[in-house]
């Protein structure tokens, strides 16, 4: 198995999220996704609009930023390239070019991706893990899956899409941790100033604190 430079696997699939100690959050009984920005018109899609897609399952690897990967998973959702293609360019103004997409979660999380990398094929709006239902632990009840990415660009429990003509504000690129606005896996982009083999050790020696945090706001004992 060759994992992408500074990746090591661990067994299983331990939960981490931007809120740490935190309990995932409550989800509504009739969970929506919201899409919205540059649209000729809003729209939001339940349950039963998205069961109507055109479904995939992928099975892929999942890279955190931090260094670990967890191998061999499989997901099933829609790809966001089908999403993007049968519902938002229908709802696109002549002329109007997409280039970057906000994914945001139900606890407040967001990231942000350039288009090419959200069309990519292997990028999915998921709800299935390893044939079963996504857990509170890991994202339900949908997520987004963008395997060639790290982990903190893929958003959990989405609850909004917003497609944008230019780069959004990004509060946090004076971050000493500023995330890189890429985060390609394969080229290492952890950082977005600094190369991925420099704050690689930084990273590393995160990775048990932050596991153990997370594990606390677990709503039940990781597996």
């Amino acid at each position: 198995m060759t994992l992408p430079p500074g990746q090591r696997a661990i067994d299983g699939f331990p939960r981490f999220g931007t809120h740490l100690h935190h309990p995932p959050p409550q989800i509504p009984a009739d969970p929506v996704i919201e899409l919205g920005g540059a649209l000729t018109e809003p729209l939001t899609l339940t349950e039963s609009d998205r069961a109507q897609l055109p479904r995939r399952e992928l099975a892929a690897d999942f890279h955190c930023v931090a260094g670990w990967s967890a191998t061999d998973l499989l997901w099933e959702g829609t790809t966001f390239e089908t999403l993007y293609r049968l519902r938002v360019e229908p709802l696109l103004a002549p002329g109007v070019s997409i280039t970057h997409i906000v994914f945001q979660g139900f606890d407040g999380y967001r990231s942000v991706a350039v288009f090419e990398d959200a069309m990519a094929d292997d990028v999915l709006i998921a709800d299935r893990l390893d044939g079963q239902p996504l857990t509170s632990d890991h994202g339900a009840p949908v997520r987004l899956v963008s395997p060639s990415q790290y982990g903190f660009v893929n958003t959990k429990h989405l609850c909004r899409i917003e497609f944008h003509t230019s780069a959004p504000p990004d509060p946090d690129r004076f971050s000493p941790l500023a995330a890189h606005p890429r985060a390609r896996v394969w080229a290492e982009e952890r950082h977005r100033y600094l190369p991925g083999r420099v704050v690689r050790p930084i990273y590393h020696r995160l990775i048990s604190p932050i596991r153990a945090l997370s594990a606390r706001g677990s709503r039940k004992p990781p597996g």
